[in-house]
């Protein structure tokens, strides 16, 4: 299933915007009002999704039902490409777009115990980034020999062999309780209020990190791509490719080292070299304008994003273990971090337009630093065992203690 399911967000949008431009002829303001509409939708809805996931004991209809709604929305946009068909479908699919791995993650804790939680999140990582390396050039190769709509024909195929995997997994094998992040002893207590999540210091800490992180790092690629695009225009949309693809191919060993290194190490390092990558690779992009330079810098994003998109998920399943609200809390980390990412766009493109692309790069790597400041001093290791040494040991020394 994790090399299975689509990246809504990484792949089909992309593809999507340049769809509506080329081949149906769409302005620009028509795409915008969609995107910036949709990316609304996606955001607010992230909250609501990961606690109606928490109150299904079969979670695999969650998974199911997600599947559907993507395939119908892709059927919808390639059989009625018109304004409101378009918007429709776009809405159903941000807001599913963001509930993918929230709901492969609950599936995850179902399935194992606590002690195998970082060893099988690495290979989740591993696998979904491998997936998309794939899909994305699956994409490519479609949407070059087959233009126009058949690229949004390929996600319900992809879709049916991933609910084809799903049903695979046996219903008694997932235990609900800890799906939700209950205890495995909690029979069918309530979970724990919303007060309870939004009272956790260590889960705001996280949620501040997590949102300073995406604010710094999402606009970087579309800067690079708007200065790739007047070095070299007619070669822009392969090198930004060749920037997705390389990032999604890095990501793909930062999940196994996670797997590997979580339990030995502790979750805080890991988060600390990721976060450490963000501003040097924003730094990096002020040393050499040349295309390939910007292209082998954005593949450090594969660090930053690849062991936070990996550890991600387990620092939740520390932070909630008990309360019920593993759902919740992840959707309340994914509405913060669409919120951050979503601002940085508006800021960075404000500050090129006033003050060039260096300013730009400036202010990413200064929200970077300060993302990583908050993590070293305010967030603590959430391991449930003390981390057993490793070359990182001295960061247990680090304040605050362990919550």
């Amino acid at each position: 299933m994790n090399v299975l399911l689509i990246d809504v967000n990484g792949a089909i949008k992309p593809y999507l915007n340049v769809y509506l431009y080329v081949h149906r002829g769409w302005d620009d303001a028509s795409v915008g009002l969609v995107s910036t509409v949709s990316g609304i939708v996606g955001i607010a809805a992230q909250t609501p999704i990961g606690t109606a996931i928490d109150a299904v004991r079969d979670k695999r209809v969650i998974l199911l039902g997600a599947l559907i709604a993507l395939s119908l929305a892709t059927l919808l946009i390639a059989l009625f490409p018109q304004f409101w068909p378009v918007l429709i479908a776009s809405c159903v699919l941000a807001a599913v777009g963001g509930m993918l791995s929230p709901a492969i993650a609950t599936l995850t804790l179902g399935l194992f115990p606590a002690e195998s939680l970082a060893r099988r999140f690495g290979r989740n990582a591993a696998l979904e980034r491998t997936g998309n390396v794939a899909i994305a050039a699956l994409i490519g190769l479609v949407g070059w020999l087959f233009p126009d709509r058949a690229v949004f024909l390929l996600v319900p195929v992809c879709a049916i062999v991933s609910a084809a995997a799903l049903y695979a997994i046996p219903r008694r094998a997932i235990d609900a309780r800890r799906a939700r992040g209950g205890g495995d002893g909690d029979g069918d207590q309530a979970p724990a209020k919303w007060r309870t999540l939004l009272t956790c210091r260590p889960l705001m800490v996280f949620a501040a990190c997590v949102a300073l992180f995406h604010f710094a790092n999402a606009p970087l690629l579309t800067l690079v791509a708007q200065e790739i695009g007047k070095a070299r225009p007619d070669w822009s949309s392969i090198i930004v490719s060749v920037c997705i693809i390389g990032a999604q191919a890095v990501m793909v060993p930062m999940g196994l080292i996670v797997g590997r290194r979580a339990e030995r190490w502790g979750r805080k390092p890991l988060l600390v070299i990721g976060f450490a990558a963000l501003p040097v690779r924003a730094l990096l992009y002020l040393v050499w304008r040349d295309p390939f330079w910007l292209i082998a810098v954005q593949c450090l994003d594969g660090i930053g994003a690849g062991l936070l998109s990996a550890v991600k998920p387990l620092v939740l399943a520390d932070i909630t273990r008990g309360t019920g609200r593993y759902n919740a809390a992840h959707g309340l980390i994914g509405t913060v971090q669409g919120a951050g990412a979503s601002l940085s766009f508006v800021i960075a493109g404000t500050l090129v337009q006033l003050v060039g692309f260096d300013a730009a790069y400036l202010a990413c790597a200064a929200v970077a630093v300060a993302a990583l400041g908050v993590l070293v001093t305010l967030m603590p290791e959430t391991a449930p065992e003390k981390p057993r040494g490793g070359p990182w040991a001295w960061f247990r020394a680090l304040r605050p203690a362990a919550a």
